[in-house]
């Protein structure tokens, strides 16, 4: 029924969301992509795209310049939707700002605690997740000063400003990224068909890649099996079963029979071909691009942000090519220096050429 009346509301929407979709970069053109040698060669391949209109007014390109645009990109169709949109589907598009938040405010504590200027790191947080009182959280000075500005009021107010090392933030990231997501489950479970069957299943496999890396990354840490487990998401197919399996885990074999019960990722540990991160990612891109196969939900304009996110990472990573003193993607591509041997320069290109295309 709720069918009937969907296009009262997000019916507009939807459709601009699929128009966003069909200008990501396609198969062909990131083939040419990867081919090119400088960044001139990349804006001429991109001219065809929807990337070209803001590549057209730079005249000099630099790496960060075109990763840059490319995400303002991303941020400025987001804020049109959210301008746009209904009460249910805001809501829905507010969620998707939250894991931003997350980031951004960790890599404030992050900064600080290493005494990083807490300005410059301001630029660096990602525009999604910017929020009103984010620059009064520069003048802090001090790790103390950050904790008292935004933990003290949160669930985290059992940690003091003394325990802030590298450890326990990342113990405040996956317990910040624990609430959300379960917040966000038990929200899209309350939308209508398909929203709620899209989403969840996007979100539990997000649960369940933060459980295994979040075991992964505790082997040969102080983090205890009653700690570790804390940190799991009360959601996923994992979960509870396959959760409980892996807090007694204590090495990879360990990881691989607690979620020998799921197939989509048992293959991910029988294959040897690829990195487990590789698989997650293939599996993240696959889920959202199936999103846009049904019809008449909003769960399309989440799997747009990711989509979108990835699209640009893509463009960043192939530019890194192009570019010897800089790469976007970790993941893709590592930083090189000028000085960086052709050896290098041609393993860099391989790994692009492996990169998902969205």
């Amino acid at each position: 029924m709720e069918g009937l009346y969907f296009n009262v509301d997000n019916g507009y929407l939807e459709g601009v969301v699929r128009g966003y979709r069909s200008g990501l970069v396609d198969s062909t053109v990131y083939h040419n992509l990867t081919q090119c040698d400088s960044l001139q060669d990349i804006k001429m391949q991109l001219a065809t795209t929807d990337y070209a209109n803001f590549l057209g007014q730079e005249q000099v390109l630099s790496t960060s310049c075109i990763g840059e645009k490319a995400t303002e990109k991303m941020v400025n169709e987001f804020k049109y939707l959210k301008l746009n949109a209904s009460y249910e589907m805001n809501r829905f598009l507010d969620y998707i700002t939250y894991s931003y938040m997350i980031d951004n405010v960790i890599l404030l504590i992050t900064g600080t605690l290493h005494e990083r200027d807490t300005h410059e790191l301001l630029d660096r947080c990602h525009p999604l997740g910017k929020f009103e009182t984010m620059p009064a959280l520069c003048v802090a000075t001090s790790v103390e000063e950050l904790y008292n500005a935004v933990l003290v009021e949160t669930p985290l107010d059992c940690l003091v400003a003394a325990d802030l090392d590298d450890l326990h933030i990342e113990i405040i990231r996956n317990t910040l990224y624990k609430s959300y997501l379960e917040d966000f489950h038990r929200f899209v479970q309350t939308l209508p068909s398909p929203t709620g069957e899209i989403m969840g299943e996007i979100l539990e496999f997000e649960a369940d890649r933060r459980a295994i890396n979040i075991t992964l990354n505790s082997f040969g840490t102080d983090l205890s099996r009653e700690d570790r487990q804390k940190l799991y998401p009360r959601v996923g197919m994992l979960y509870p079963e396959g959760s409980f399996m892996l807090s007694r885990a204590e090495d990879v074999e360990g990881v691989k029979g607690a979620v020998a019960g799921v197939v989509e990722y048992r293959r991910f540990f029988e294959q040897g071909n690829k990195s487990l991160e590789d698989w997650f990612f293939e599996r993240e891109v696959e889920l959202n691009k199936n999103a846009f196969l049904s019809q008449v939900g909003i769960g399309i304009a989440g799997a747009l942000t990711a989509v979108s996110l990835r699209d640009c990472l893509c463009v960043g990573a192939i530019e890194g090519a192009g570019d010897p003193e800089h790469c976007v993607d970790s993941r893709v591509c590592r930083a090189v220096s000028s000085r960086a041997s052709i050896a290098d320069r041609r393993n860099q290109k391989g790994r692009i050429n492996s990169y998902i295309c969205i």
